[in-house]
């Protein structure tokens, strides 16, 4: 059975704390621990995140590419999204809330994309997300975030000689949804979340999230935490799909260095 709590979340500065419409989200305990919301922002900073994206791909479609091989996806990095409503997921505020909440201590690391499937995507594959991802220069500084760049490949680290950057491991995941509006049950494009992925069981118990506007997920990112996209969607889908990371050495303490997913 599932079991939830109340998360309030933690002070913030009043610009920060002003774009939230409540602070009250729900810790629930089943398939995996994650944490849910609804009404995340208020109605105006919503809003612009869809008008947002939309001049966005109007100005220079050539930033959106495919998210990965096999993957349906296209998205644009929040790097490329700066100056736009999206700049809240690339905040220090931001990553604090998200870390804080789980209880994880991160780097100052982001990494981040907004994501569409247009209608009729087909349904993803389980993942856990305990990934590494490849930063450039020196940690940040307590007030800062570091995001990709295009000197260090993320998923290898692999760059010219000389550029220094970080290994470090996904600890945080956040799936935001937004621009599906109307959204009803059999529109398709939930989040699936499994409670175990055993061995040749291609359909184990899971629970759908749906892709309403203005609600979130997350939770912290543990070789246990199975989910994937739902598919069938019968309209377009939009989500920001993001993660703050943890020291490598934090990783292999907690769950091993063999639970590491490499790309």
């Amino acid at each position: 059975m599932t079991t939830e709590s109340v998360v309030e979340a933690q002070a913030r500065p009043k610009r920060f704390a002003d774009l939230f419409a409540h602070r009250r989200w729900i810790r629930r305990s089943e398939p995996f621990p994650h944490v849910y919301a609804r009404d995340v922002f208020v109605p105006e900073y919503f809003a612009r995140m869809s008008e947002d994206i939309a001049e966005v791909r109007r100005e220079s479609p050539d930033l959106f590419r495919q998210v990965a091989a096999n993957y349906s996806a296209d998205g644009i990095s929040l790097a490329n999204l700066r100056g736009t409503a999206f700049d809240v997921f690339a905040s220090r505020d931001w990553h604090d809330l998200v870390a804080g909440i789980v209880g994880v201590t991160a780097t100052g690391d982001v990494e981040g994309s907004v994501h569409h499937h247009a209608p009729g995507a087909p349904y993803g594959w389980p993942h856990n997300d305990l990934n590494p991802a490849w930063f450039p220069g020196e940690a940040p500084a307590p007030d800062e975030v570091r995001l990709p760049s295009e000197s260090v490949d993320t998923k290898s680290g692999k760059r010219e000689a000389g550029v220094p950057a970080r290994e470090s491991i996904r600890a945080v995941a956040v799936l935001f949804y937004f621009g599906n509006p109307g959204w009803q049950p059999g529109d398709g494009g939930e989040t699936a979340l499994y409670n175990n992925l055993s061995e040749g069981e291609k359909l184990p118990e899971l629970t759908l999230v749906p892709p309403l506007d203005n609600s979130l997920i997350l939770f912290e990112v543990t070789p246990r935490t199975w989910h994937t996209f739902a598919g069938g969607n019968i309209k377009d889908r939009n989500s920001v799909v993001m993660w703050v990371h943890r020291t490598k050495d934090d990783a292999v303490a907690r769950w091993g260095g063999d639970k590491i997913v490499y790309w």
